[in-house]
């Protein structure tokens, strides 16, 4: 049972997984940094405070919800403009060398495989 358990455990999907989450939830904090120390300053600057907490509908707390809207709007286009854009144009980039590289010598069983094929056919 714990030689299944280390197993599990020690699987490559696990550990990537792992990897993944704690390097994930740092970016994350940069992210929110990023959103609540220089971005939303930044729209204070220009167009006032850009705090809606006060804003109240009766009961109804709607400035922590515009707050939110609003941080989620920041968080989203960051993450855009800061991760997908580069990483797409990384993509594109490798796959255009992928594009143009002459494709790979087929094996030499295959070489005579198709010699083969070709002498068949002449004889038929």
């Amino acid at each position: 049972m714990w030689k299944g358990l280390r197993d599990f455990l020690m699987r490559g999907n696990v550990v990537d997984l792992a990897v993944a989450v704690v390097v994930g939830t740092a970016f994350g904090q940069v992210v929110n940094s990023l959103v609540a120390d220089v971005i939303t300053p930044l729209i204070g600057a220009l167009g006032g405070a850009p705090d809606f907490s006060g804003i109240k509908l009766g009961p109804v707390a709607l400035g922590k919800f515009l707050n939110a809207l609003l941080n989620f709007l920041i968080v989203g286009t960051a993450i855009y403009f800061l991760v997908v854009v580069p990483m797409q144009a990384v993509q594109n980039r490798l796959q255009k060398k992928a594009e143009t590289a002459p494709p790979p010598e087929p094996p030499e069983e295959v070489r005579l495989l198709r010699e083969i094929l070709e002498e068949l056919r002449k004889k038929a």
